[in-house]
């Protein structure tokens, strides 16, 4: 199963430049996803690459950033900002990053697109102009 994943544009271009190597999320996968697709949120609104999910890092905030924070990407304050109040963090691992010549406008190509807030899981081919997007599915 593969999922998009809503990820802000300043933190996608770290992603892009190779300097953050975690996606920080607060909610994990109920399902195995193998690879993520990433949606540059507004005022971006395209799928500008995808990456294979590697290790999932699940526990306590300030264990995760000291397992993460060398390739995180992001400030430690925005990290503590993140996780305030919160038990548990979830990192996951980007590995074999792909950025598309061509991002995909979604609202062209996946009927009735709305951005999911975090992830959304992808159960089927995407079609645009007759063509699937996503193949493998």
């Amino acid at each position: 199963m593969d999922a998009i994943l809503s990820i802000k544009p300043q933190f996608v271009d770290e992603i892009v430049a190779g300097r953050k190597k975690y996606e920080f999320r607060k909610k994990g996968f109920k399902e195995q996803v193998n690879k993520i697709y990433v949606y540059a949120s507004s005022p971006v609104c395209k799928i500008i690459g995808e990456f294979l999910l590697g290790n999932i890092l699940e526990g306590d905030p300030d264990r995760i950033w000291a397992l993460t924070s060398a390739k995180a990407g992001i400030s430690r304050e925005y990290f503590d900002e993140y996780y305030e109040q919160k038990k548990v963090a979830y990192a996951l691992e980007i590995t074999s990053f792909v950025t598309y010549k061509d991002p995909i406008n979604p609202y062209e190509t996946i009927a009735k697109f709305s951005p999911p807030q975090s992830f959304c899981y992808i159960r089927n081919g995407i079609e645009n102009r007759g063509k699937t997007l996503f193949p493998h599915l």
